[in-house]
């Protein structure tokens, strides 16, 4: 899942929410649309977190030298 799903799952969850008056005798469309919002912002800050934990920044390393004893003479 990436984070164009968590998005896509608060922005439907909204729409079911707060722009729909439908009416289903079975289900009810405002708590679905919450549900959706609020897994969409579980997943948004959880897939954040593990991703900033992905980018670490890691110092570069030294170039090491070594001298194999040849030398070069002209």
């Amino acid at each position: 899942m990436g984070l164009g799903l968590f998005i896509i799952m608060i922005a439907v969850g909204a729409i079911l929410t707060f722009a729909t008056d439908w009416e289903l005798a079975t289900v009810d469309l405002d708590l679905v649309g919450l549900i959706l919002m609020g897994v969409g912002l579980l997943g948004t800050a959880v897939y954040s977190s593990v991703l900033r934990r992905r980018r670490m920044v890691v110092p570069p390393v030294a170039p090491t030298v070594t001298d194999d004893g040849r030398r070069d003479r002209l």
